[in-house]
């Protein structure tokens, strides 16, 4: 007789046990759709309307065609990203010991890290300042982050748990609040004037924005009962949910003024609020924003593991709960678009890498996830080619130095990036095909 998962069991505490495989496509659908349904897709859709900061901003119907392609690129690299860890078994940054070695894994493993600790304390930034637009400032904004922060930290106490409670309880709620808010909201924008002109930096914004859960689609895949479930639940859920997210972000810009929102980024929930019923359905979902700084803390979790595997990750949790609270009571949320630059130009090369290795190479057939897996050195070379190529052809950055190094680097080989180029689907195809390369050497 086959045996049947036990539908209620939870995550293992330690590496040493099998992973229960208990999440199927709805379970999938539903917690990706609840990710992608963010109060930051609403803050920050001031950068599809202005990807770079100029004061010069996009037309709506090119920064919501920017939100479907890049939504469409993004979400389709989570959707792979997530089949070796439902094949496997292993989470995220495990899975790079195949890619890398043991040893290597760890270098990708601290920089995961860093951006899931720099997203949750954006996601606790949000949420009190969410909270703050419905009930006011009485509360201080310190006691909602240690609020919210503690609830993020009992939900990744059982994170199987957490994601059974989005899909039948959660999701219909944020369904109904998206519908109402995108009736109400597309009905008062006013008519908006702009250019397609910095259509090509708002598309790498929004894949920027997906590509943050590449490095962290396989801590939950691993739980799906299928290869299928855990890339058809990352694509459509997400895809579906971002592009609608950002869409009513951009009207709720528009409502808001354009610099109001780019003096006080916060400035985008008042309409929302303002909106008939709007505070309840506004509530719903701050409430559910704590499914984005679980699942942030949990990667975390899993990603820690990688370093210390018989750990029990209860403890990583409550000490990555306490480390996100004190970074989130500090924040500067202003810096938000330079930390998606930075995710995009380190995960989506790395990704190419494991994208061409693993689905083309033949990797899956010797991929070693042991803690003793051999250094694969020859991999970081088209790793950081593609992390070159990103700032190449990006935007210049807001850090003057570090915009410096990279005109510098221009001006020394005589380049000029046009509009046309996308700093992410170039660095993806320069690592992919480095890659390809590299195996075909080690084959002959």
């Amino acid at each position: 007789m086959a045996h049947v998962a036990d539908p209620h069991a939870e995550v293992p505490l330690t590496l040493d046990e099998a992973p229960p495989k208990v999440l199927g496509v709805l379970d999938q659908s539903a917690f990706w759709a609840n990710l992608g349904m963010s109060l930051l897709g609403f803050a920050f859709a001031l950068f599809m309307i202005d990807p770079l900061v100029s004061g010069t901003p996009l037309s709506v119907p090119a920064a919501i065609t920017a939100t479907v392609v890049g939504s469409l690129i993004g979400t389709a690299m989570v959707g792979l990203a997530a089949v070796p860890g439902a094949q496997t078994g292993r989470p995220a940054m495990v899975l790079l010991r195949g890619l890398f070695g043991a040893k290597l894994s760890y270098v990708p493993t601290l920089l995961n890290v860093i951006q899931m600790l720099g997203w949750g304390a954006f996601e606790l930034w949000v949420i009190s300042k969410g909270a703050q637009a419905i009930f006011g400032t009485a509360v201080p904004y310190a006691v909602w982050v240690i609020v919210a922060g503690v609830l993020t930290v009992v939900l990744t106490i059982y994170p199987l748990g957490a994601i059974r409670l989005i899909r039948r309880v959660v999701t219909a709620g944020v369904i109904i609040s998206t519908v109402w808010f995108a009736v109400v909201l597309v009905g008062e924008a006013p008519p908006v004037s702009g250019t397609w002109d910095a259509f090509v930096p708002a598309v790498d914004f929004v894949i920027a924005l997906s590509i943050s859960w590449v490095p962290v689609a396989a801590d939950f895949a691993r739980h799906s009962r299928s290869s299928g479930a855990a890339f058809g639940g990352a694509v459509i859920g997400y895809s579906l949910a971002q592009v609608a997210c950002l869409v009513i972000g951009v009207y709720a810009v528009a409502i808001a003024g354009h610099q109001a929102v780019l003096a006080d980024s916060t400035a985008v929930f008042a309409p929302f609020v303002a909106a008939p019923l709007g505070a309840f359905f506004f509530g719903i979902l701050v409430l559910r924003e704590t499914d984005q700084s679980f699942a942030n803390n949990y990667s975390t979790t899993m990603s820690l593991q990688n370093l210390l595997p018989k750990v029990d990750r209860r403890i990583l949790s409550v000490a990555i709960g306490v480390l996100t609270i004190g970074v989130a009571l500090v924040v500067d949320v202003n810096s938000y678009g330079a930390f998606l630059s930075i995710i995009g130009a380190v995960f989506v090369p790395m990704f190419a890498v494991l994208t061409v290795d693993y689905f083309l190479l033949g990797g899956r057939a010797r991929w070693n996830t042991a803690d003793d897996a051999p250094s694969r050195w020859l991999m970081v070379v088209p790793w950081v080619l593609g992390f070159v190529t990103w700032w190449m052809l990006a935007a210049p950055p807001k850090v003057a130095w570090w915009a410096a190094i990279w005109n510098g680097a221009r001006e020394a080989i005589g380049f000029t990036p046009q509009p046309w180029m996308s700093a992410a689907l170039g660095a993806f195809v320069v690592s992919a095909l480095v890659t390809w390369l590299i195996g075909l050497g080690s084959r002959r």
